[in-house]
């Protein structure tokens, strides 16, 4: 699974994620730093990448758009966390989320709780 970081998460996440062998990206280094929230998703979309974000508005953004892809993993309740621990959340969990995103799925994620919803979400 190839995972793309919103802005509001550090590049030291997608350090962190790449040590531990998952292939990761920063919006920052494909130039999308400063883009919109629909852009992001179209990049993702585009180059078969899920986004991870701290942002509930993608799946909103998903919902109105009727989209199978791209999947949306939304870490929650680690907003205060340092990036570490938003990388360790991640990296224990990407294994087993896999076939969801896969199929295409908003993700919440939390250090209590997984919720999968299925795209196309109507």
């Amino acid at each position: 699974m190839r995972v793309l970081l919103d802005a509001n998460l550090s590049p030291r996440v997608a350090s962190a994620l790449r040590a531990s062998g998952h292939q990761t990206l920063h919006v920052g280094e494909v130039d999308l730093l400063t883009a919109t929230d629909e852009a992001i998703l179209e990049w993702a979309a585009d180059h078969g990448y899920v986004v991870a974000t701290a942002d509930s508005d993608f799946g909103a953004l998903l919902f109105h758009r009727r989209a199978a892809r791209p999947s949306v993993i939304h870490l929650r309740g680690v907003s205060h966390r340092p990036p570490e621990t938003h990388a360790a959340l991640l990296a224990e969990n990407l294994p087993a989320l896999e076939d969801a995103v896969d199929a295409g799925a908003v993700v919440s994620l939390s250090p209590t709780r997984i919720r999968v919803r299925e795209l196309p979400i109507w």
